[in-house]
């Protein structure tokens, strides 16, 4: 390789901005005059400077693609568990949640149940460690029970449940919301029984419902059905129960006194 004529810095900076915009280094291109301008002042060597520039792009992309996959998953809301108040529902074991948090129910495949009413923060938990799911590199998909059951019937109708039963399948964690709030006919029921099939023992299902397990056969009615699908969400895995008061009512009784 020829030594290249000596650059003034002007020509310098263009040349790396045309540079990290043919080799796709966004991150790098925008941050490197603040960067050079600290690499001066700190007296880098020009390795810790390169180190520098490196793990700013590397930090970024991670960071890009932790947004895709949680916008990915199609979450209807942004909740955290940083935002979660375990004060307001002493139901909840912090140290369970934190531990859930690390993902490693995830890694394994294992299952998820929350259970508890309306209210109890259900919903949030699944939606937080769903996030923290999709943030530590995992797909993350999430719908409501009701949904799931709407779009298997209509791909079954349609010819293509294989292919849908398929695609739900590859996720790493699927989450089902609001499973509980009303009756499958039986049909709906053993498609989404396919649907946990596909995914025993390979991919982790959570889902979040206000009936306890003895309630189910109102929203699956066939006995020994139920009884399966129980046991699909249920072995090996993870039951946590929010309880039966809702902190949202009483934190709107305490604003009306």
């Amino acid at each position: 390789m020829s030594p290249r004529r000596r650059m003034s810095e002007q020509a310098a900076e263009a040349a790396v901005d045309q540079a990290c915009r043919v080799l796709r280094l966004p991150t790098i291109r925008n941050q490197f005059p603040d960067l050079a301008a600290k690499a001066g002042n700190d007296q880098m060597s020009y390795l810790v400077f390169l180190a520098e520039l490196l793990l700013a792009e590397c930090d970024d992309r991670a960071r890009r693609r932790s947004e895709r996959r949680i916008k990915a998953a199609q979450f209807p809301r942004e909740k955290s568990l940083r935002e979660f108040d375990f004060d307001a529902n002493p139901n909840i074991d912090s140290a369970v949640v934190g531990s859930l948090a690390t993902c490693e129910w995830v890694k394994k495949g294992l299952p998820l149940c929350l259970i508890g009413d309306s209210g109890t923060g259900k919903s949030h938990l699944l939606i937080a460690l769903g996030t923290e799911a999709a943030m530590a590199g995992f797909r993350v998909k999430y719908t409501l029970a009701s949904k799931l059951a709407n779009e298997l019937v209509e791909a079954a109708d349609e010819k293509i449940l294989t292919k849908t039963i398929a695609r739900y399948g590859r996720v790493d964690l699927l989450c089902i919301d609001e499973l509980g709030y009303m009756q499958l006919d039986r049909r709906a029921a053993e498609l989404l029984f396919q649907v946990l099939t596909e995914r025993e023992e390979k991919n982790s299902v959570a889902i979040a419902s206000n009936d306890s397990f003895a309630g189910w056969g109102k929203t699956f009615t066939e006995p020994r059905l139920c009884a399966a699908i129980v046991d699909r969400l249920t072995f090996g895995g993870n039951i946590l129960e929010t309880g039966t008061e809702s902190y949202r009512l009483a934190h709107s009784r305490e604003l009306a006194r």
